[in-house]
């Protein structure tokens, strides 16, 4: 009876890390996804006016090649020391980085609707960048209230990650001007 009684606490043990690891890749993912898109963003403004369809492929294009990068990095860095990967890993590691293309997404959707709002490609590319911006700022609260963290903290995290979103704008207009 206690052996299969602590068969039951180490299963419920592994799943808590399981699931306390899944919410910090998320909202690690997410972040850095953010971030990403609107570093591409300052590049493919400050190379000239693309077209829209090339924004949008650069964004997604682009976090897929860093989802990759960080699923390898997962899996071959120090887990490959303490067992090779199997199938069921690979997958969790790819799904627990997967956030970092999802945050891609909506400034390459708001490049793609930006003609709707009368914007050239100019003001497309500012659109994506403050969708990015706004995203970043997102995850982080959000991964500080899953946190259990205070109204202050959740103020703290959300000040500095709106801080990293002015120095990346500045990036933006000196490189551009």
């Amino acid at each position: 009876m206690s052996r299969n009684t602590s068969g039951v606490g180490q299963s419920a043990a592994r799943r808590e890390r399981r699931a306390d690891h899944r919410a910090h890749a998320d909202y690690t993912g997410g972040v850095y996804g953010s971030m990403l898109a609107a570093s591409v963003a300052i590049g493919a403004g400050s190379l000239g006016s693309f077209p829209r369809a090339e924004l949008v492929l650069l964004l997604l294009l682009t976090s897929l090649v860093f989802w990759i990068a960080h699923v390898h990095a997962e899996l071959f860095g120090a887990r490959l020391a303490q067992h090779p990967p199997d199938r069921r890993l690979i997958l969790r590691v790819c799904r627990d980085e997967w956030p970092v293309v999802k945050a891609a997404v909506p400034p390459a959707a708001a490049i793609a609707v930006s003609p709707l709002l009368g914007l050239d490609v100019r003001g497309a590319v500012w659109l994506a960048l403050c969708v990015a911006l706004t995203g970043q700022v997102g995850w982080s609260v959000a991964a500080a209230q899953h946190a259990g963290a205070s109204r202050r903290l959740m103020a703290a995290t959300a000040t500095v990650n709106v801080l990293l979103g002015l120095v990346i704008v500045a990036v933006k207009i000196a490189v551009t001007h």
